[in-house]
């Protein structure tokens, strides 16, 4: 029920009922009263302990925080939480879902999400840091909060990206093509033709794609289809059954050819937009040179024609505001110096690699002197009896002047030393190829870099996406259909995290 999604009601559902008589005919069959009060809250109840279990061994953890609507026209925020734990593995859970009976303000946003912080002891978590989208409902809810942000950067670059799709001569394309996608969509003559070419000329016998506004990507996955069926699609539209139920639906060579611009234009912003929806990746390490990378492959050329240059402005114009607070650009920076794949930070300029190095530095450095720090056996030879006096003497000094002398010069200059030495010999190991797992390298490096590998766990669990949050909209659509219109909210709360943390 948890696992497939399915509704109490199937309990009662005639062949359910008669599938399960065949098999046992002895068994009765709980009710859907049964499910709902007490098998799912109880089940709910184990799930939750085990989370909670799990959370108390994290040292740092991220949040996403996103909002959506239902089909039965609901609106609902998920929290999700997301850390790494003693074996170096990206854990992700949902941690709720909440109704919103009122509108999706800021200080809505903000309330919910402090109560899904203090429901689930998350307050004692240093430096807590959550990851939503650009609306200003959420920037709002961060300021409420004090909670450390960072945006979404799959949203960053759909913005982006949304912002040249809305060029002129790009959306003349796209209603061209959308019109011919929808229309074998809706034709099943049309389909019939269109599948028959696919197989005379020896096509893939892909679906023509309908674009779906709120996704950028989904409008480049429908040119890009379009071109591969274009000489089926053409050839389909030619046909005498075909011709005579469709209108305005031809592309002049000049249309094709702006498609095929429009595919190569926005083809590193697909590559960046599939790499951060990958899921179980610490993917905050990816965003600064993720967008150093779009900033230099979306600048203009010669070579470029003025449709693929004005493409090209939209974006790196939309891109070049984004991250540019010091915060922002301090937690990407360090977060890819952190990463061993990315810790020469080829992407910026020798100046900001050594002010990020500096300020890791820093950081460990402050680790180190918040360590208790062992003493050497530098009077090993002396006697028992003087050792322990030595300690009296030691303890009377802590006792009276322990705290003017808190933070000593020594050893001040021993923490900085012993990072910065640690560091340097972090630069000079080799990076790990792309290909690799840096949680991975962490988990055999930690012994080796015992500071660095301390900040490398709270940075690395930060996701740059809330596509987390998101993913949980596409199940919920499928808890909160029309069938299940009848669902309480804390019910469907129930039923997602299930579905989401069941295999703890």
């Amino acid at each position: 029920m948890c696992k497939g999604l399915r509704p109490y009601s199937e309990v009662e559902n005639e062949g359910f009922c008669f599938l399960m008589n065949i098999l046992e005919p002895r068994f009765d069959i709980p009710s859907r009263k049964y499910f709902a009060e007490k098998m799912i809250p109880a089940l709910y109840d184990q799930t939750t302990a085990k989370v909670e279990s799990a959370l108390q061994s994290a040292e740092r953890v991220g949040l996403t925080c996103d909002g959506w609507t239902s089909r039965a026209t609901e609106s609902y925020i998920t929290v999700t939480v997301h850390f790494i734990n003693e074996d170096w593995e990206i854990k992700s859970y949902v941690l709720q879902t909440r109704a919103m009976h009122e509108t999706h303000t800021g200080t809505h946003i903000a309330d919910v999400l402090k109560a899904a912080v203090g429901e689930w002891n998350l307050d004692a978590k240093k430096k807590l840091l959550v990851v939503t989208d650009n609306a200003s409902n959420m920037r709002v809810a961060m300021d409420l909060t004090g909670y450390q942000h960072v945006r979404c950067f799959a949203h960053v670059l759909n913005l982006a990206s949304q912002r040249a799709l809305k060029i002129a001569a790009v959306t003349k394309v796209l209603v061209k093509v959308r019109r011919i996608s929808t229309f074998f969509h809706r034709s099943t003559t049309g389909a019939e033709a269109l599948k028959r070419n696919q197989e005379l000329l020896g096509l893939p016998l892909h679906k023509l794609i309908t674009d779906m506004p709120v996704r950028w990507n989904s409008a480049y996955e429908m040119i890009s289809r379009f071109l591969e069926q274009q000489p089926a699609v053409c050839a389909a539209l030619l046909s005498p059954e075909v011709r005579k139920n469709v209108t305005d639906c031809a592309l002049t060579e000049n249309d094709i050819s702006s498609a095929e611009e429009m595919v190569e234009a926005f083809r590193p912003m697909l590559v960046a937009t599939n790499i951060m929806c990958e899921e179980k990746n610490p993917t905050i390490s990816v965003v600064a040179p993720l967008h150093a990378q779009l900033l230099r492959d979306t600048t203009s050329t010669e070579e470029d024609s003025p449709l693929v240059r004005e493409i090209k402005g939209a974006i790196n114009q939309d891109l070049s505001k984004r991250y540019q607070s010091e915060v922002e650009k301090g937690l990407l920076r360090m977060s890819s110096a952190l990463d061993p794949r990315f810790k020469s930070l080829l992407f910026l300029s020798p100046e900001e690699v050594q002010d990020t190095y500096a300020k890791l530095q820093s950081k460990a450095a402050a680790l180190k002197e918040d360590d208790p720090v062992p003493c050497g056996d530098v009077q090993g030879d002396l006697e028992e009896e003087e050792t322990c006096t030595a300690k009296k003497r030691k303890s009377a000094l802590v006792d009276l002047l322990g705290q003017t002398f808190k933070k000593t010069s020594y050893v001040s200059t021993s923490a900085t030393s012993i990072a910065e030495k640690e560091i340097k010999q972090y630069q000079d190991a080799p990076s790990l190829p792309l290909t690799e797992d840096p949680l991975l390298w962490w988990k055999s490096q930690q012994h080796v870099f015992p500071l660095l590998s301390k900040l490398a766990h709270m940075h690395l669990c930060i996701p740059g996406t809330s596509v987390a949050a998101e993913r949980v909209f596409s199940t919920a659509g499928d808890i909160i259909s029309a069938q299940r219109s009848s669902l309480t909210p804390e019910h469907a709360d129930q039923l997602l995290f299930l579905k989401k943390n069941m295999n703890i």
